[in-house]
C-alpha cells in the first residue's frame, strides 16, 4: 500500500511540475504582448495569471477579446432553440468568468449565474464581475440551486475533465436544476481527438468506453477524459438531442464535439421508459 501511495504521489508531483513549467513558459512567451495589453486597456480587470492559464491560455488580449467572441457565438448558437433574453442562465464550470462576464453584452434582462469548484476563481469573480451571481460547488454534486431553476445551462470543456462516476452524477444534477424544455449545451472530446490517444486508449475508445488520463486531481486541466459518441448518448435519458456538432478533426488542433440538448417533458420520459 505504501508503495502504491508513493507511486501516486510521484506521478502527481511530476504532473504538477510539467504544468508549472508550461505555465512559466506561457508567461515568458506572452510577456511583451501582455504588457502592451495592460497599457492599452488599463481599466479591464483580469484574473491572476494562473487562474487565467488554467481556464484558457496566458495571452491577455486573446483571453479577453476571444472570450467576448465566444460569448457572442454561444448566444447565436443557442438562439434558434431558446431566446435567452429575460431567461435564467448558468455557466457551469465558469472558472474565473472567462465567457460569462461577457454574456450581459449579448442578452437583455437575463438572470446570469456562474458556478465552479475552484473557490479562488469564484472569489475573484465575485469581487470583479458585476451583473453575474457566482457560487462555489464541489467536484461532485449538488449545486446550490433549486429544482427547475434554469432555462439554459452550458458547460464548455467540463466533462472533458471528469471521471466516469462524475459523468453520471453531474448529468443527473444538471437535469435537476434545468427547467423542463430548458436547453443544455455541453462539449466533449469525441472522434476528432482519436489521433491523440495511445494504442491502448484507442482500443478502449473504439469499444465506446470512456477513456481517462487521470494522473492528477479530477477537474484539473491535466486530468483528461475522452468521450465516444455512443458512450455519451447513454447518459442522456432525460434529454432530447436538438443538435450534435462533431468536432473538426482536420484543423491543427482537434475541436470538441458540441451537444445541444433539451430536457424532456415528464410525458416523454414515460413514453421512452
Amino acid at each position: 500500500m505504501k508503495q502504491i501511495l508513493s507511486s501516486i504521489l510521484r506521478k502527481l508531483k511530476l504532473m504538477s511540475s510539467v504544468d508549472l513549467v508550461f505555465y512559466h513558459y506561457q508567461k515568458i512567451k506572452n510577456k511583451s504582448s501582455n504588457q502592451s495589453f495592460l497599457k492599452d486597456y488599463p481599466s479591464i480587470k483580469l484574473p491572476p495569471d494562473y487562474l487565467m492559464y488554467e481556464s484558457f491560455q496566458l495571452n491577455y488580449r486573446s483571453y479577453y477579446f476571444d472570450s467576448k467572441e465566444s460569448a457572442k457565438w454561444l448566444v447565436e448558437l443557442i438562439t434558434p432553440y431558446k431566446n435567452l433574453n429575460s431567461k435564467s442562465i448558468l455557466d457551469w464550470g465558469c472558472g474565473p468568468g472567462r465567457i460569462v462576464r461577457h454574456l450581459p453584452d449579448f442578452v437583455s434582462d437575463a438572470n446570469i449565474y456562474g458556478s465552479d469548484y475552484n473557490k479562488t476563481s469564484i472569489d475573484w469573480c465575485q469581487k470583479n464581475i458585476p451583473n453575474v451571481k457566482f457560487d462555489v460547488n464541489g467536484i461532485s454534486p449538488p449545486l446550490n440551486y433549486s429544482n427547475n431553476q434554469f432555462d439554459f445551462i452550458y458547460g464548455i470543456s467540463i466533462f472533458t475533465h471528469l471521471s466516469d462516476k462524475m459523468h453520471h452524477a453531474w448529468i443527473q444534477e444538471l437535469s435537476r436544476v434545468l427547467k423542463v424544455g430548458g436547453v443544455l449545451m455541453l462539449t466533449t472530446h469525441g472522434d476528432s481527438f482519436k489521433r491523440k490517444l495511445t494504442k491502448n486508449e484507442l482500443l478502449t475508445f473504439d469499444m465506446n468506453k470512456l477513456v481517462i488520463r487521470g494522473n492528477t486531481f479530477e477537474g484539473h486541466r491535466s486530468y483528461v477524459a475522452f468521450q465516444p459518441m455512443e458512450f455519451f448518448k447513454t447518459l442522456l435519458s432525460d434529454f432530447n438531442v436538438l443538435k450534435f456538432i462533431e468536432g473538426n478533426a482536420e484543423s491543427s488542433k482537434p475541436q470538441q464535439d458540441i451537444w445541444i440538448l433539451e430536457k424532456k417533458k415528464p410525458a416523454d420520459l414515460t413514453i421512452n421508459s
